[in-house]
């Protein structure tokens, strides 16, 4: 199996994974392969293993916890690095913080890692993803696909590397309290912001301590993206104190015009970039070619232009 690009470690455009095989068929996750407890490995930490009950329908978390009994019963949890859970709930983050000292060394989660085969992204609930955090301090990325009854607490983290929400409405109250939790670590942060009538409901001015990067300092991918109001984001990203130190910026898969290209132009210099990625748009051909004559260092990724008679973000339901 050949990985496809980590969207944990580049923007990658959301159709390569959400829309992809079912993740039985050849799923990757932080740079790992997934397998299934059961399955023979000849290293247990170069993999990430799937939790996959509510799938297999098993019943609820006493299925999760005998599949987990049964992971580990096979596997030293000494040897676990990456867990997905492919099983989804209120309750997921809360039962992998409950079995944080079976599991010393996890570093990476993925909550909510079902494709929409199998469930709108609208469909798939989450709950306090809190726990999560304080339970395993050396955790280093977290993934959460889903919104429904998300929430997050500020809390300081000393080693997350990775942070990204996909949903099809990211609640202003996550978003927040992104930007009052210290992240020292944090290099890639990535929020699907989506529309009001699937919870996503954050305006810019709740973006403005992550654009600050004041508790992030060694943040260095920003992804802003799936929104409706893109050109007043692009408008304040063109400000934005973060921006002088990022390599690669998303404001993709929302509904960015000729205004808010216009604010990132005439904005903070942006050649220092390595990426803008700036796919799924509603930006004429004629201002495309001046981004890209204005930046001719900068790989930017203005594909996927839309139809200007009906706007909408990526993803939504």
């Amino acid at each position: 199996m050949t990985a496809a690009p980590d969207p944990g470690e580049t923007f990658v455009h959301e159709d390569l994974y959400l829309y992809g095989l079912e993740w039985e068929s050849g799923q990757f996750f932080a740079g790992r392969p997934v397998v299934e407890p059961g399955e023979t490995v000849a290293d247990p930490s170069a993999v990430a293993w799937a939790l996959t009950n509510g799938l297999s329908g098993n019943g609820g978390e006493p299925g999760l916890e005998q599949e987990l009994r049964r992971l580990l019963d096979s596997v030293d949890g000494d040897s676990i690095e990456s867990i997905v859970l492919v099983h989804y709930g209120h309750d997921v983050g809360e039962f992998l913080a409950a079995n944080a000292a079976r599991l010393p060394r996890l570093r990476s989660v993925f909550l909510g890692f079902v494709s929409v085969e199998l469930s709108e992204i609208s469909w798939i609930e989450q709950g306090d993803v809190t726990p999560l955090l304080e339970a395993f301090p050396h955790l280093e990325r977290l993934d959460v696909r889903g919104s429904d009854g998300l929430t997050l607490r500020p809390v300081r983290h000393e080693r997350l590397r990775v942070l990204r929400f996909e949903c099809g409405g990211l609640p202003a109250a996550v978003v927040r309290a992104v930007g009052a939790c210290d992240l020292p670590a944090l290099e890639h942060l990535e929020m699907w912001l989506g529309v009001e009538n699937y919870g996503g409901d954050a305006t810019v001015a709740d973006l403005a301590p992550i654009l600050s990067g004041e508790r992030l300092p060694a943040l260095r991918r920003l992804g802003l993206c799936d929104s409706p109001a893109q050109d007043e984001i692009a408008a304040a990203v063109a400000a934005a104190p973060v921006v002088a130190r990022l390599e690669e910026l998303s404001l993709s898969m929302g509904e960015l015009t000729d205004a808010g290209a216009e604010a990132l132009l005439g904005g903070q210099p942006l050649t220092h970039l390595r990426r803008l990625d700036l796919h799924h748009h509603y930006i004429s051909g004629a201002m495309a070619a001046r981004i890209a004559a204005s930046l001719p260092g900068v790989d930017v990724d203005l594909s996927e232009r839309q139809p200007d008679d009906e706007r909408y973000v990526a993803v939504s339901e």
